[in-house]
């Protein structure tokens, strides 16, 4: 297992597939066992309260870090062995919370989970900054088309301003027959490449299914590449479900069963409460179709 074990996902552009990348990252490591918690830091523009079912008094970061509540209070199940910690939606919430608090949210979870995925807003501002030197790691998301690219580099800026790593480069909705090679784009980036999503019309229909894709479609060719991207960069053993342990490219798949992750982790979490407040099936991912409205 890497030792790195909290994660900024981070664009430099909205619309490429952040929030998309979080959640099946997140849902491809708990198929296989892991215990992760998603975390919405896109304090000013959150996107993941459609994935739990909040009733206008739910409890959110927001409470957290206003210092009303605690972060266990705003943690809710999403399925076995995940959990998301979604921002509210008021601005005048927004007004009252204290981005700073971040700091003692991510080292409460980074003691509760295996691993952290924080979704972190596109832009420029403090609390767009911090999250990225928070995080052991940060992965950066974009498409292939320049302006994406070129955003990228202001996100690798500001990582390293923060203090913060960047583990790598993610390029999603891709074509084989692109004008640039995607190590090319990396390489220019000056960062490792960690893998790529080909363009995939499932994508979308998960996200209206409200289903992370790597369940709504566990064998196509975007659910295979989130799966071993999560698996190379966290050396935890992934796989896609299939009866003859082959993914579509014909390759063997080399991780775990599904039997075997499932095996002894009837558990989301440290947080009981949690478990007794378990999504919605129908409301999983339900946010992304706007936060993704680009793809």
């Amino acid at each position: 297992m890497s030792h790195e074990t909290v994660y900024a996902i981070s664009s430099g552009k909205g619309g490429v597939g952040k929030t998309t990348t979080t959640v099946n990252l997140g849902t491809a490591l708990a198929e296989a066992g892991e215990r992760v918690a998603i975390v919405d830091a896109d304090l000013g523009m959150a996107n993941l309260a459609g994935f739990v079912s909040l009733s206008p008094d739910s409890t959110t970061l927001y409470d957290v870090l206003a210092g009303d509540a605690s972060i266990d209070d705003a943690t809710y199940r999403l399925a076995d062995n995940i959990v998301a910690v979604p921002s509210g939606t008021s601005l005048d919430e927004y007004a009252k919370t204290s981005p700073e608090g971040l700091r003692e949210v991510v080292e409460e979870l980074r003691s509760q989970f295996d691993y952290v995925f924080l979704d972190v807003g596109a832009g420029i501002s403090h609390e767009t900054v911090l999250p990225l030197g928070l995080a052991d790691a940060v992965v950066l998301v974009s498409t292939p088309e320049p302006a994406a690219v070129h955003d990228t580099k202001k996100t690798i800026e500001l990582t390293d301003r923060s203090g913060g790593e960047v583990a790598g480069l993610v390029l999603t909705r891709t074509r084989p027959d692109g004008d640039v090679s995607h190590e090319e784009i990396a390489d220019r980036l000056e960062v490792p490449l960690l893998g790529t999503v080909p363009e995939d019309p499932a994508a979308r229909d998960s996200v209206y299914a409200g289903t992370p894709l790597v369940v709504f479609e566990p064998e196509g060719p975007a659910a295979t590449a989130y799966r071993r991207i999560a698996a190379d960069l966290t050396g935890v053993e992934t796989s896609v479900p299939a009866d003859d342990g082959a993914t579509d490219d014909g390759t063997a798949s080399t991780g775990s069963t599904g039997a075997d992750a499932d095996a002894g982790t009837d558990s989301a979490g440290g947080n009981d409460d949690a478990t007794e407040r378990e999504a919605a099936h129908d409301d999983v991912s339900s946010a992304i179709t706007e936060a993704e409205s680009d793809s």
